[in-house]
């Protein structure tokens, strides 16, 4: 099955489940936990310059996440679970 077929497939299927025509369509959900961005930040040891190119984000974005003015959603907090498990992680993909 190509990737075209497969998201269509899976678009198919949510709009029956949507309507009601499929009891037996399975929903995951992601519990993503809140971070604590400068807590993350000190455990990779980056300055905030650092670690907010590491990550693709404006050092501004990066501290208003660290003071609490915004907070990361999505894909961002995803990342940022997965860098408090492992510190270590962005630098050894991207080099």
């Amino acid at each position: 099955m190509s990737a075209f077929e497969s998201i269509k497939q899976g678009l198919e299927e949510a709009k029956a489940f949507s309507k009601g025509q499929r009891a037996d369509a399975r929903v995951h959900e992601i519990a993503i936990p809140d971070i604590d961005v400068g807590e993350v930040r000190a455990k990779t040891g980056l300055s905030q310059a650092e670690f907010a190119r590491s990550i693709g984000v404006a050092k501004g974005t990066l501290l208003n996440w660290e003071h609490g003015r915004r907070r990361p959603t999505g894909p961002t907090q995803v990342l940022l679970a997965l860098i408090s498990k492992k510190p270590s992680v962005v630098q050894e993909f991207l080099k």
